[in-house]
């Protein structure tokens, strides 16, 4: 598929192959039609020869080149199943769409500090499982790191202490090396229903970029247990528009990854809101 693919790159190539699939053409043909030399076609077409794209006839002096149907079908099956790849996985680039619009915004409003304090951020999830598997998921250091990054970082670091003044950490790096850090504290926990804690995201100089404020809730519910993230930012820096126009699909990621994680059964919901107020000075 490899040869295939290099032979048919090649815009003098693939108008010979064109000319072809009209019918056999000899090589003083193929040169009138193309305006290149004799050399040139003939070196074309011993390369779509040895990627069997055309087979050669010798007709006495003349030599007639065939077009070979059986490797462009090879092909169209090979361009079928990634379009249907893409196709499949076109959500995960309507993300990538998303947060690319997102950063456009931001920054337009992001002229000074503190300009997005006060925001809120609301999320919810239906889980297919019971309110101290959820719990657990989120105070379990183990099973934390099994689903709080969003495709494609690697969790190298967590933790969510489930006690007053307990360590609240995430740390992950993406596929190119870099590290990710955000760091806080745990002020509330009530298991296996009520979570409050903070995260500050550092920026590569290990300087606060923003504070979350988080408050989770777990109700039992009919399916398994209801989830409510609650999520106030304060702290805000010039610099943090990339993390901030990432809060509402870098959280759906996560949520979205945990109910794969438990295994949920029903599809599930989603709402994200913004409530704005007037930046500090």
């Amino acid at each position: 598929m490899d040869r295939i693919a290099s032979a048919l790159g090649d815009g003098a190539r693939w108008r010979i192959v064109e000319l072809l699939a009209d019918r056999p053409r000899s090589v003083g043909e193929l040169v009138e039609l193309t305006s290149l030399r004799q050399p040139q076609t003939t070196k074309h077409l011993q390369t779509l020869a040895r990627a069997g794209l055309v087979t050669v006839f010798p007709l006495g002096q003349r030599r007639v080149y065939a077009l070979e149907p059986a490797p462009l079908n090879a092909l169209e099956r090979r361009l079928r199943e990634l379009i249907e790849t893409t196709e499949a996985h076109e959500d995960e680039r309507n993300v990538i769409a998303r947060y690319r619009a997102a950063i456009e915004a931001e920054s337009v409003v992001a002229e000074r500090e503190r300009w997005a304090d006060g925001r809120a951020y609301s999320f919810e999830r239906v889980l297919a499982a019971p309110q101290d598997a959820i719990w657990r998921h989120w105070v379990d250091s183990d099973l934390l790191a099994s689903w709080w990054a969003p495709s494609p970082m690697t969790v190298t670091d967590c933790a969510l202490e489930p006690k007053q003044g307990g360590r609240a950490v995430l740390e992950y790096r993406d596929a190119e090396g870099r590290r990710y850090r955000s760091e806080g504290r745990v002020h509330a926990a009530e298991a296996p229903g009520h979570l409050v804690f903070d995260l500050s995201v550092l920026d590569a100089a290990g300087e606060v970029s923003f504070t979350g404020h988080y408050d989770l809730t777990l109700a039992a519910d009919p399916v398994g247990t209801r989830l409510r993230l609650g999520m106030r930012i304060s702290e805000t820096t010039v610099e943090a528009v990339s993390y901030i126009a990432g809060i509402e699909t870098g959280w759906g990621q996560v949520l979205d990854n945990l109910a794969d994680t438990v295994g949920t059964s029903e599809h599930t919901t989603k709402t994200a809101h913004i409530e704005e107020k007037e930046a500090q000075p």
